[in-house]
């Protein structure tokens, strides 16, 4: 069952926020309006990938520069080699739900 997260109101487009949900952190990313959610850890150096750069749908890991899809959680530049994990969206009205 999705579980309310954030509202859209909560993250500008081309912005990142990130959120608890459990024991997880989750990070939604508005690109151009759409929202994708993805873990805020990045697989390379566990550090929180919120706090990185986003440029179009490409979130860069402020640590040591792995730059990940948001879309689809693929590794564009090293050095992490293993994707994210990616969670399902869904916006109803102006809350920003997750299924986990």
């Amino acid at each position: 069952m999705p579980e309310k997260i954030a509202t859209t109101s909560d993250i500008d487009e081309g912005e990142v926020q990130s959120f608890e949900l459990g024991d997880d952190m989750i990070a939604i990313a508005n690109v151009e309006g759409t929202y994708y959610a993805f873990t805020d850890v990045c697989t390379h150096a566990q550090c929180s990938l919120s706090g990185g750069e986003l440029e179009g749908a490409r979130i860069e890991c402020p640590c040591h520069g792995s730059v990940f899809d948001v879309t689809d959680g693929s590794v564009k530049n090293p050095p992490a080699t293993e994707p994210l994990q990616i969670y399902e969206v869904i916006v109803e009205g102006n809350d920003i739900l997750i299924e986990i």
